[in-house]
């Protein structure tokens, strides 16, 4: 974490405002954070060290571990289900509390079920990886999959609080700590030049608590202004039209264990939203810097066909953010057969 201290941002949303915590050992400390004497259901999933849900289950008075098994197969409706079958069972009512402890798949799940049940109750999101630090802890959208199709049944919901501890990073492995970095990349083509700019010839790892920070505060000022996305937060999206296309058909989910992590169809589905050769020159070597990959082979009828089924597309339309430069983006709105001269990019 090199000379990182920590620090906490405020996602300003009136009455649903919260903080963000980002410091090293904040998980065991998140009693100092978070009132704890209700019934917990504490979310996890099998990939997640059992030590941090258990770490969390031990600052509550009364708390329940709760552990779905690894993978996007989790944000299903049968998964949903037994989660909210056994936070019934456990007897929890309108004043009781759900917090995830994992990656992005448990925080989807685990702030879904907390949306629903009893018409919504307390959430706290404590995200492990580097991709749900990042990106999906914050901002409020929680879903689950139907079939292949991602996120397509979900709610805008809120945490209370959001503790990010980068210490759980260093049981992550390697390529799963690279794959939540395309959203940072995200970030900074976006509207971070300076973000970018670690990537390209800063030390990653020293500087992580830094990139996850200016990520945070990159998302949070998106959704400040744009909470339900009918604007502004449209631009979260850039990379992930193609990208959700290429991870449905080449995917790691489900019964195929092997395949692309979402942030590595995220950054190959970038590529062709960047309208500057020059600049997509430069991100293709910030890829190959951190290990990311700058092209794969898949069908390009079947990427196509799932973009059809994107809940983005309307009519056979459907909106695209591209970036003709470092730090600036426009949205456009096209047929989503006009994605498909852009499919399969060689370089």
């Amino acid at each position: 974490m090199s000379e990182f201290i920590g620090t906490k941002l405020t996602m300003n949303l009136g009455e649903r405002s919260y903080d963000i915590i980002v410091k090293s050992g904040s998980l065991e400390n998140l009693y100092q954070f978070a009132r704890l004497d209700r019934r917990v259901a504490v979310v996890t999933d099998s990939g997640v060290p059992a030590q941090y849900a258990q770490m969390v289950a031990d600052q509550c008075k009364d708390a329940r571990i709760i552990t779905v098994p690894q993978g996007e197969a989790s944000k299903s409706f049968k998964i949903l289900e037994s989660l909210l079958r056994q936070m019934l069972d456990f007897g929890m009512g309108r004043a009781d509390l759900v917090i995830a402890v994992g990656g992005g798949v448990v925080g989807d799940l685990a702030g879904f079920a907390a949306a629903i049940y009893m018409r919504g109750i307390d959430f706290i999101n404590c995200p492990t990886t580097t991709l749900s630090m990042i990106d999906s802890s914050i901002g409020g959208k929680t879903a689950v999959d139907l079939g292949d199709t991602k996120n397509i049944a979900g709610a805008f919901w809120q945490p209370k609080l959001v503790v990010v501890d980068p210490d759980t990073l260093a049981t992550l492995p390697r390529r799963h700590y690279i794959n939540g970095l395309a959203e940072a990349v995200k970030a900074s083509l976006l509207a971070d030049p300076e973000l970018f700019s670690i990537f390209e010839k800063g030390d990653v790892d020293a500087q992580i608590g830094e990139i996850i920070c200016r990520s945070l505060r990159f998302k949070k000022s998106i959704v400040e202004q744009d909470e339900t996305e009918q604007g502004m937060r449209k631009a979260l999206n850039f990379g992930h039209t193609i990208g959700h296309g290429i991870e449905a058909v080449k995917g790691v989910k489900g019964r195929r264990t092997t395949g692309l992590f979402h942030g590595e169809c995220v950054a190959l589905g970038m590529l062709p939203m960047i309208e500057s050769k020059a600049l997509q020159k430069r991100v293709r070597a910030v890829y190959r810097r951190l290990g990311l990959p700058t092209r794969t082979t898949y069908d390009k009828e079947k990427v196509l066909a799932e973009m059809l089924h994107d809940k983005k597309a309307q009519s056979g339309q459907i909106t695209v953010i591209k970036v003709p430069g470092l730090g600036c983006w426009h949205a456009e709105t096209i047929p989503v057969e006009g994605l498909g001269p852009l499919l399969g990019m060689e370089e």
